[in-house]
């Protein structure tokens, strides 16, 4: 915990995937949330499949989801979301003719549910 997940249509040419998880994961350990660096876990998922509303034209969007255990307030996660998507406005490259949206998202993970095991090598 947490848990980052970035969905990104394919027609994002200049995303550079690596790098964008790196700074969302530098903006939550700037959060003073998280007490422990490597418990942040981030993946990319790039999508092929997609569509954005249903007028033609080319569209496309950036996703976050960040789920973390339950108990922070409501400004916390408004926080979290904001810097979250301050970092997409910055690392997202405009391309000429490319409506893009970028939007991100802080859930939930049911403290009584969750289970970690650490296996340091």
């Amino acid at each position: 915990m947490p848990h980052l997940h970035v969905e990104y249509t394919d027609n994002l040419r200049e995303l550079d995937a690596d790098r964008l998880l790196l700074r969302l994961n530098h903006a939550l350990v700037g959060s003073g949330q998280f007490a422990d660096e490597a418990d942040i876990k981030s993946r990319a998922v790039a999508l092929s499949g997609f569509r954005v509303g249903i007028a033609p034209g080319e569209r496309a969007f950036v996703h976050i989801k960040l789920a973390i255990l339950s108990g922070r307030s409501a400004e916390v996660k408004r926080q979290l979301s904001a810097s979250l998507l301050e970092v997409l406005k910055e690392a997202i490259p405009e391309q000429a003719g490319l409506d893009i949206q970028l939007c991100a998202e802080v859930l939930d993970i049911d403290r009584d549910a969750y289970s970690k095991l650490r296996m340091p090598g």
